[in-house]
């Protein structure tokens, strides 16, 4: 590497639907690279070199010993979302070594004292676990037939297109074009595998139950106990957990934190899931994933706010009204407020 050259990026590869930005690291200290999931380009080669579980987010950085021009540079990969953020927040802080050129601020999300570290570990590792997944959320999106048919085409598209990139990767390597490890064509053969399964379920999506074979009508009786196990029973307990450990008005208190970039993102998911958008009100997203869980599930609403003052056309609320809302809802309109919201969200408060 010459003098001349620049210092060395991280890459950061991000799926769009589920990324966040609090940090403001600058675009000459950074590098986003989508990867488009409906193409299984997570899956490809190149990528499973990188991350061989093929998930986003993955950064790859520097090492810090291979930073200087005169060196040729050396990576390393983190593909845990979690120690992925919290590289992020540590490298770009007033106690980091890495320079930053960006003048944006960089607020310190790490948990201040030993009781909110171990919230936030309660916290993310609830977000993280397989039944808050929203991925498998989007996959096991309909309880009932009209609910299928005007959710399966997308659904089926996404997984059709993940399907045929699993099955070029595996022709190549059988044809030799490519060559891979016995270990990558397993997990190649295990992802075909089991995206297959999950279209089993949304095969023949506009035809009613009638119409379907003894087999089709069991597929379809199997893939609607899932759905209604996964969003009335497992999330809803995974919901519960979490708004029993959250204090507000952000997930440790007054001030926003890592646990909150892991929220946001994973809330967003909810909402888009369950039918909103990131321009929802606080009380209208979290409305949505309610009465989208089902089951009779709902929110503690135990967040007493003021309301504004009334119009002087006296239409408006009286000053002394207040409003009860859910914690969650309280989170949703904090995190609207925020620049970095709109900025990925591309929205206006």
């Amino acid at each position: 590497m010459s003098s001349s050259d620049p210092i060395p990026k991280a890459v950061l590869y991000y799926d769009a639907r589920s990324t966040w930005e609090e940090k403001g690291y600058g675009k000459d200290e950074i590098d986003l690279r989508l990867v488009d999931l409906s193409k299984g380009e997570n899956f490809s080669p190149s990528f499973l070199r990188l991350n061989p579980k093929g998930t986003v987010p993955t950064l790859v950085v520097p090492l810090e010993n291979s930073l200087s021009p005169q060196m040729e540079s050396r990576y390393k990969a983190i593909t845990d979302t979690e120690a992925l953020i919290a590289f992020l927040d540590k490298s770009r802080s007033v106690m980091s070594h890495t320079h930053t050129t960006s003048a944006a601020p960089a607020p310190v999300l790490s948990p201040a004292t030993v009781a909110m570290s171990s919230t936030a570990k309660s916290i993310i590792a609830l977000l993280h676990s397989a039944p808050a997944s929203p991925e498998l959320l989007f996959y096991l999106n309909a309880r009932d037939l009209p609910a299928l048919k005007t959710g399966a085409p997308s659904v089926s598209a996404f997984l059709k297109g993940r399907k045929e990139a699993l099955v070029r990767y595996l022709t190549e390597d059988e044809s030799k074009e490519i060559r891979v490890s016995e270990k990558t064509k397993t997990f190649w053969l295990e992802k075909k595998s089991a995206t297959e399964d999950l279209l089993s379920g949304l095969d023949d999506a506009d035809k009613s139950d009638s119409e379907l074979s003894e087999s089709g009508r069991k597929a379809r009786e199997e893939y609607f106990e899932k759905t209604k196990a996964a969003w009335e029973v497992d999330l809803a307990l995974v919901l519960n957990k979490v708004c029993k450990e959250f204090v507000g008005p952000f997930a440790l208190g007054e001030q926003i934190s890592v646990v909150d970039v892991h929220l946001a993102a994973w809330l967003h998911e909810l909402v888009i899931l369950s039918g909103g958008s990131a321009r929802d009100s606080g009380a209208m997203a979290i409305g949505r994933i309610e009465e989208h869980v089902g089951g009779g599930f709902a929110f503690a609403k135990d967040v007493v706010l003021p309301l504004p003052a009334a119009g002087l056309d006296g239409s408006g609320p009286a000053p002394t009204t207040t409003v009860v809302k859910a914690k969650l809802a309280v989170l949703w309109d904090a995190l609207a407020s925020r620049p970095s919201w709109q900025k990925v969200f591309g929205v206006e408060s």
